[in-house]
């Protein structure tokens, strides 16, 4: 084993810093001998079978941990030694990484085998993103697979739906015999894999139809006004009418949700409500009375301009509000209108008995 208190020595005297898309530089002034570098840090050998990764931030540092802690109960991860603000003590992975070994050596059947058991376990793990580059796969004596490098593998907001990464790492002509080997085992998977890969392809080519495009702004704008609502005004108040009645049914769902009512049974209280409202304006205000009102209000000179401000649209038919209350003018010519109704049916029913 090693000795923690020179272990905490040595890291005071390591110096790992991140670049940008480019490897970690490392300022080493002590004895360990470092065995490789990448983008979050650099490994150095504590012991024959255990080394220390060192990383240029703890957010680097904490995510590989976590990841790595969540497979320690397979054999696929390293184990874990222990861990300070910017390192993680390790087992060293040794063996052949699988970009040297298809140097010499063909992708066989049951090494892709492996390969797929090793997405597959990388989804028991609970990895986000199940991918993984052909450089962090070591191939074991015994033929088993390790990786190492998964701090990218969680926490990730947006992920290939497909091994992207090893795919493309594996190069053309290993890649299509994987994915005839996929095929041949896991014909579903296959099928899978190639709709996502098509539509990697057509997203590809259409980026490039609208990326060097440059939109004509003043056409833009001026076809943009068939989009407009608010000139025309009665057609607004009904846009607006059914804007307020959109936001009533949402809220009211909500908060009968939060009630434990049942979905479908609220949402059709509401529409009854909604539809009985209504009803009663139509029954008070007749299609033609709407009409005439919105004819008088355009009158010119028919109002002052202070009225006008001070009048809103209201309900279906475009109904004028003073506050709460209709204005006098609408109720006076209702008033007048009801009283001729009622002489007009007296008139007939005196007919019928003969007056």
């Amino acid at each position: 084993m090693y000795n923690q208190n020179d272990l905490e020595k040595w890291m005071n005297n390591i110096k790992v810093t991140n670049l940008v898309n480019a490897d970690v530089e490392v300022v080493n002034n002590t004895p360990l001998v470092m065995m490789g570098k990448g983008r979050q840090g650099a490994v150095f050998q504590l012991t024959n079978d255990i080394c220390v990764k060192v990383f240029g931030n703890t957010e680097d540092c904490d995510r590989e941990y976590y990841a790595l802690s969540l497979g320690q109960h397979t054999s696929l991860l390293p184990i874990l030694y222990g861990k300070g603000p910017l390192y993680i003590v390790m087992e060293i992975i040794r063996g052949v990484d699988l970009r040297e070994y298809l140097q010499s050596q063909p992708l066989t059947q049951a090494l892709s085998a492996r390969l797929i058991v090793m997405l597959i376990t990388f989804k028991k793990i609970g990895y986000e993103r199940i991918d993984h580059h052909k450089r962090q796969i070591y191939l074991q004596p015994d033929g088993g697979l390790k990786v190492i490098d998964v701090a990218r593998t969680i926490w990730r907001d947006r992920v290939y739906p497909y091994p992207r990464k090893l795919l493309t790492s594996l190069g053309e002509e290993n890649k299509a015999i994987f994915m005839t080997h996929v095929q041949e085992m896991a014909p579903e998977l296959y099928a899978e894999w190639l709709h996502y890969i098509r539509m990697e392809e057509i997203s590809r080519q259409i980026t490039a139809l609208l990326l060097p495009e440059e939109p004509d702004k003043n056409s833009i704008k001026n076809l943009s006004n068939s989009l407009l609502t608010t000139a025309d005004e009665k057609n607004y108040v009904n846009l607006l009418q059914g804007l307020v009645h959109k936001v009533f049914k949402e809220e009211w769902i909500k908060t009968m949700l939060a009630r434990g009512a049942d979905p479908e049974t609220v949402m059709a209280k509401i529409d009854e409500h909604w539809d009985k409202l209504e009803q009663d304006f139509e029954e008070r205000h007749p299609e033609g009375e709407r009409h005439s009102l919105d004819d008088r209000e355009h009158d010119k000179g028919k109002y002052s301009d202070g009225e006008k401000s001070r009048r809103s649209k209201g309900a279906k038919g475009g109904k004028r509000y003073s506050g709460d209350r209709y204005d006098d003018r609408d109720r006076h010519h209702n008033r007048d209108r009801h009283h001729d109704k009622d002489r007009k049916r007296a008139k007939n029913k005196n007919k019928k008995r003969g007056h």
